[in-house]
C-alpha cells in the first residue's frame, strides 16, 4: 500500500509541480517564442486601465457618467477641451492642474482641477485621458492619448510650478 502512496504522489507532482502547463511552456522554448504564443490578457488595454484610473482620480469630481456637478466640477462629455483635434492642452491640464474660470459647453465653472503630475505615470496619463477621449459610452470617437505623447508635455513642461489657465492654454496648440 506504501508503495502505491508514493507511486501515486512522484506521478501527482511531476504532473502538477510548478503548475507548467505545456500550453504555456515547452521544453527548450526562449521567453520571446512563449510571449509569442500565449493570448493577450487586454485587462489592462489603455481603456480598461484608464476606466479603473478614471475611477481612482476622476469621478469624484468628473462623476462616472461625466456629466462634473453643475456649478461645481466641469462635464467631460462633449467637452470641447476632451474632444479637441489633439491632446495638448488636456494633457497639461492633467500634468499640472488648472485654476480659474473656464467655459464649456457654454457655461462657466471655477472651481480649480488638482495637478497629477507626481503621482501619475506618462502611461496612467495616457491610459485615462483615452479613456475620456475615447469613451463611446459618451459618445466620444477622439484619437488616442499615447505615453510618448505624455512624456514629450512632461518633459515639456518640467519647470512648470503654477497651475495652467484658460487664457494660457488657449495659446497652445490642441496638437501638433
Amino acid at each position: 500500500m506504501t508503495l502505491v502512496g508514493v507511486a501515486w504522489s512522484v506521478f501527482y507532482v511531476a504532473r502538477n509541480a510548478g503548475a507548467f502547463s505545456p500550453v504555456v511552456y515547452e521544453m527548450g522554448e526562449t521567453p520571446a517564442e512563449v510571449l509569442a504564443r500565449v493570448p493577450k490578457d487586454d485587462s489592462m488595454s489603455p481603456m480598461r486601465r484608464g476606466r479603473r484610473l478614471y475611477g481612482t482620480y476622476c469621478a469624484a469630481c468628473h462623476q462616472w457618467h461625466g456629466r462634473g456637478i453643475p456649478e461645481q466640477f466641469p462635464p467631460l462629455t462633449q467637452s470641447e477641451w476632451v474632444l479637441a483635434s489633439g491632446p495638448n492642452r488636456i494633457i497639461r491640464i492633467v500634468l499640472d492642474g488648472m485654476d480659474g474660470a473656464v467655459t464649456i459647453r457654454g457655461q462657466e465653472y471655477n472651481s480649480p482641477m488638482l495637478p497629477w503630475r507626481e503621482l501619475l505615470n506618462d502611461e496612467e496619463i495616457a491610459s485615462v485621458l483615452t479613456f475620456v477621449r475615447c469613451n463611446k459610452q459618451w459618445n466620444h470617437a477622439a484619437e488616442p492619448v499615447t505615453p510618448e505623447q505624455v512624456r514629450r508635455i512632461r518633459s515639456q513642461t518640467a519647470d512648470r510650478t503654477s497651475y495652467w489657465t484658460a487664457e494660457e492654454l488657449n495659446s497652445v496648440p490642441e496638437s501638433d
